[in-house]
């Protein structure tokens, strides 16, 4: 589950937004400037709001009222950039362990034959990322995020650097992680096909506050 509620003031934005989610994924989505990268860093605690409260997974990581915030590196929490972010000096293999060293012994869960599997990645283990596909890289950067065996998973717009070729590529894979881990996902996207494909669990931003969801259609006249 998570519990998010921040009002936070940058310039001349203010973030000023509540949800509680307990599906496994769910998903940020508006326009560009709406507040959906500000909400992933309040969470992640690279922001600390004016005023707020963020509870991961049972665990306060933020409560202004209280005094608690915890720091980036103590909330266990993967993030997932729109580009890879892959040390280009390490394989794939290196990399993936890269992400398990990051997880004290006693919190990991995750085996890098576990993630290989759900990933696909075993045919890339032993390249560099300099040979990899878009979509290639941003899977080994999923599965280095899991290895560091977080509370959750924040995947800022993961698909927006793919072509349609990548993106249909990747997609099934970041289904199979929302079936088969019960690690809760934050989503962020401006792409109403990714979202409603993914999804049906959607905070909607417009100018750093909820806008109201569209009636959904019920297939009746």
């Amino acid at each position: 589950m998570i519990t998010f509620a921040a009002r936070h003031a940058q310039g001349d934005f203010v973030l000023d937004l509540a949800f509680m989610s307990e599906a496994r994924l769910v998903a940020l989505f508006g326009p560009s400037g709406s507040g959906k990268t500000t909400v992933l860093h309040i969470i992640a605690g690279l922001i600390r709001p004016r005023e707020g409260k963020v509870v991961v997974a049972g665990e306060v990581l933020t409560d202004t009222a209280a005094g608690i915030f915890l720091p980036p590196h103590k909330r266990r929490l993967g993030y997932v950039f729109q580009d890879g972010r892959l040390f280009p000096h390490l394989t794939v293999r290196q990399n993936l362990l890269y992400g398990r060293w990051l997880a004290p012994r006693r919190v990991r869960f995750n085996s890098l034959g576990e993630i290989v599997d759900l990933l696909g990645l075993a045919p890339l283990l032993d390249r560099r990322p300099a040979t990899l596909s878009g979509g290639e890289k941003q899977r080994v950067a999923i599965g280095r995020a899991l290895l560091a065996s977080p509370r959750a998973l924040l995947m800022d717009e993961p698909l927006a650097s793919l072509d349609e070729a990548r993106k249909a590529e990747t997609l099934p894979y970041i289904e199979r992680l929302r079936d088969h881990s019960a690690l809760p996902i934050v989503y962020v996207s401006h792409s109403a096909a990714e979202i409603s494909r993914l999804t049906r669990e959607v905070v909607r931003l417009e100018a750093g506050r909820a806008a109201p969801s569209p009636p959904r259609d019920t297939g009746r006249n």
